[in-house]
């Protein structure tokens, strides 16, 4: 089939490569988020899968807004047969949807139709799943709810990051989201309508979804640092100032300490939480680096009975 690929960010770029890879397809176009500024100096850089389609000499579009008139003119000539996204970015309006014969397929890293929405990989690690995996669907007019081609099923593992968790489904959802297109040019697959039942949304993490509460208990705490690492990134206030929190370890039974309280050691430092402690394996203070949690505690001079948390005036 003749493809236009919609992508964004670098989560992408594995099932860009399984596409060209493939031989059963040509990927004429790739579509992708305008250039964005980056970096200290601003410049404008252009996405991951703007760089891998270039590189591979493909035609790459950076519609400003997918219901532009130049950009659905040109998605006609293409004529595609289907248009394949991962992370893409934008919502596609119904008049682009119905351009390629077999719609736009969507590669979303959960098990429709379980978190619907911007961060589903964020949502299942906070929300403590032990299994979610990736669908392939076609592009309605609702949120993730067209119907579904294909899933992979993956498990969480006790220590994994959304940027763990989604670098293994982007690679395997590679495979799915080539499968699928095998599949609808053959014709041996047939989407089915998502169950009514089951339904999460994920809508994208907010800095204040990313604050972890001290008084909740000490596996919330664990799974909001790792559901937001390493983007937005989980934090707490210290003496006034945001601490970002890259990485903490539960600490089993140890319930003497309250929630926020701080508990240096020489080779640690824990803190309270609703039930018992976590130690901070991680931590960056503002404008510096990443550092162990116990030269952090080491740094700051840490005081009998001080506390994450309380008012951010930083």
């Amino acid at each position: 089939m003749k493809l236009v690929f919609a992508g964004t960010p670098e989560v992408a770029v594995p099932a860009l490569d399984a596409l060209i890879a493939s031989g059963r397809h040509e990927v004429a176009a790739v579509v992708t988020r305008p250039d964005a500024p980056a970096g200290r100096g601003r410049r404008l850089v252009a996405s991951p899968v703007a760089e891998r389609a270039l590189e591979a000499g493909i035609e790459v579009l950076k519609p400003v807004r997918p219901r532009d008139e130049d950009f659905q003119a040109r998605l006609r000539e293409i004529a595609p047969d289907c248009c394949p996204v991962v992370a893409y970015g934008a919502l596609i309006p119904k008049n682009a949807l119905d351009i390629p014969r077999h719609g736009w397929v969507n590669l979303h890293f959960s098990l429709l139709p379980a978190w619907r929405g911007a961060a589903p990989v964020q949502h299942a690690i906070m929300a403590g799943d032990t299994v979610t995996g990736a669908s392939t669907f076609r592009i309605d007019e609702g949120l993730d709810s067209g119907p579904v081609y294909g899933v992979l099923t993956e498990e969480v593992r006790p220590t994994d990051t959304s940027g763990d968790l989604l670098t293994r489904l982007a690679f395997a959802g590679a495979g799915l989201l080539a499968a699928t297109m095998d599949g609808i040019e053959d014709g041996s697959l047939r989407a089915v309508e998502q169950p009514a039942e089951g339904v999460s949304l994920a809508p994208k993490i907010t800095v204040e979804d990313a604050r972890v509460d001290w008084t909740a208990p000490a596996l919330r705490a664990d799974r909001v640092v790792r559901g937001c690492t390493p983007a937005p990134g989980a934090w707490t206030v210290f003496r006034g100032e945001r601490l970002k929190l890259i990485s903490v370890g539960l600490v089993g039974d140890r319930t003497d300490l309250a929630p926020g309280e701080l508990a240096p050691a020489k080779n640690h430092v824990h803190v309270g939480t609703g039930s018992h402690a976590v130690e901070l394996l991680w931590v960056q203070p503002q404008g510096k680096k990443p550092m162990r949690g116990a030269d952090w505690a080491r740094g700051v001079r840490i005081a009998p009975g001080e506390r994450l948390g309380g008012t951010d005036v930083g």
